[in-house]
C-alpha cells in the first residue's frame, strides 16, 4: 500500500540515507521506492528521474553541511573557527560518506540551485578569512588551500589510503595546525607571502 503524506524532505532523507549505506552507486529510483514502501512511478511526483533526484540530493547535502559548519564555526574566530569548521566538516563526510560524496558530484555543478548552496559555503569561509586579514582574491586562494587539504584528508580516509596503524585523529590535527600556521605567515607577511606577488 503507498504511503501516505510522502513529502520532498522525506523523500531526499530516504535517499541520502541509501546513499550513506549503499553508496551513490547504490541508490535508484527502484531502492527508493522499496525504501518509502511506494510503486517507482509515484517517485516522479517529487523527482524528475535519478538524475533529478541526484540534482536535489546534492542541494540538500550542501544545504545540510552548511548548517554543520555554521552551527560549529558561530561565535568563534580566528584559529578555534578554523578548527572547529575543520573538525564539523571531518565529521560530516564520516557520518555521512555517500551524502558527502554527492556534495561534489552534483549533475549539473552550473545549476542555480547548486550555485547558491555552494555559494553559502565560501561565503561562511570568507568571514572565517577576514580573522586573518585576508580580503578578495587573497581569501578565495586560501579557501581553496583549506577546502583541497579538508577534503583530500577526508577522501582519502573514506578510500581506506591510510594504511598505516596511527592514530587518524592525531594526523588531521597536525594537517589542521599547518594550515593555521600557513595562515598566519601569509597575515604576517612572512615566506608564505612571497608566492602572493
Amino acid at each position: 500500500m503507498p504511503r501516505i503524506g510522502l513529502d520532498l524532505p522525506t523523500l531526499l532523507q530516504a535517499a541520502a540515507d541509501i546513499a550513506d549505506t549503499e553508496g551513490i552507486d547504490g541508490l535508484s529510483l527502484a531502492t527508493l521506492a522499496k525504501k518509502l514502501n511506494v510503486r517507482t512511478p509515484s517517485l516522479y511526483n517529487h523527482v524528475d528521474g535519478l538524475p533529478g533526484l541526484r540534482a536535489k540530493l546534492s542541494v540538500y547535502g550542501l544545504e545540510l553541511l552548511h548548517g554543520k559548519l555554521t552551527d560549529a564555526a558561530v561565535g568563534r574566530s580566528g584559529d578555534d573557527a578554523i578548527r572547529a569548521f575543520g573538525n564539523a566538516y571531518l565529521a560530516f563526510a564520516r557520518s555521512r560518506p555517500g551524502l558527502y560524496d554527492l556534495t561534489l558530484r552534483a549533475p549539473d555543478p552550473h545549476a542555480p540551485d547548486v550555485v547558491q548552496a555552494g555559494k553559502k559555503l565560501v561565503d561562511l569561509l570568507v568571514r572565517l578569512m577576514e580573522g586573518y586579514g585576508l580580503e578578495g582574491d587573497d581569501a578565495l586562494h586560501a579557501i581553496r588551500g583549506l577546502r583541497s587539504a579538508l577534503h583530500g584528508f577526508a577522501s582519502l580516509e573514506q578510500k581506506g589510503g591510510f594504511g598505516m596503524p596511527l592514530d587518524l585523529d592525531k594526523s588531521f590535527r597536525l594537517l589542521l595546525d599547518a594550515l593555521l600556521a600557513g595562515l598566519h605567515a601569509i597575515r604576517s607577511g612572512g615566506p608564505v607571502n612571497e608566492v602572493r606577488r
